[in-house]
C-alpha cells in the first residue's frame, strides 16, 4: 500500500460507498471488529478532509467505535463481495468475521486496524457524533422505509481523514 493525500483519492465516493461498500473497523490490535457499511460520504468540513458514516447502536462494531478515538474505512474490489456480505450479515459477537470472510488485518503506522486486502484504506479520527432523531426529519419517508418500531436510529459520525493508503 502506498500512502497518498486525501486530495489524491480519485474514486467516486458515491460509487465507493453506495455500490462497492466499505468495511468500518475499530478497536485495538488485540480486540477489534469490522462491519460492512454503505451509508456515508467523503467531503470537506471545518477546513478538513472528512468522511461521515452511520452506525446503529445494536451493531457489535458500535462499541469499538465508541471506545476508540480512531477508526478505518477499507474499500475492497468486487472479488471480495462475498467477504463483504459475511461482514455485513454476521455478528462479531458470534463468529470471527475476519477468519470466516478470509480477510487479513493490517495495522496502520498509527496503530489502527484496517483490512490488508483493501484497495483503499482511509484512516480517521472522530470529530463529532450524534444520534439521528426522528423529530429532525423534514421528510418522514426515510423513517418509514428504514426504521421499524424495534429498529434503533443510527448514530452519525463525522471523522477527520488522517491517512489514506491506496494499492499500487
Amino acid at each position: 500500500m502506498k500512502k497518498i493525500k486525501a486530495t489524491e483519492i480519485t474514486q467516486n465516493a458515491i460509487s465507493l460507498i453506495g455500490a462497492q461498500w466499505m468495511l468500518v473497523t475499530a478497536g485495538t490490535p488485540d480486540a477489534y471488529n469490522t462491519m460492512t457499511a454503505n451509508w456515508g460520504g467523503i467531503g470537506f468540513l471545518w477546513n478538513k478532509p472528512v468522511a461521515y458514516i452511520f452506525i446503529r447502536p445494536n451493531r457489535h462494531t458500535y462499541q469499538y467505535i465508541e471506545q476508540q478515538e480512531k477508526l478505518t474505512l477499507s474499500f475492497m474490489g468486487e472479488t471480495y463481495r462475498q467477504a463483504l456480505k459475511i461482514c455485513g450479515t454476521q455478528s462479531g459477537r458470534d463468529i470471527d468475521k475476519m477468519k470466516e470472510a478470509g480477510l487479513s488485518p493490517w495495522i496502520t503506522e498509527n496503530g489502527n486496524i484496517a483490512i490488508a486486502d483493501a484497495d483503499l484504506v482511509i484512516e480517521c479520527r472522530k470529530l463529532y457524533s450524534d444520534m439521528i432523531r426522528p423529530e429532525n426529519f423534514l421528510d418522514s419517508a426515510p423513517i418509514d422505509t428504514w426504521y421499524g418500531e424495534d429498529d434503533p436510529m443510527h448514530r452519525l459520525y463525522i471523522v477527520e481523514i488522517t491517512g489514506v493508503w491506496a494499492r499500487n
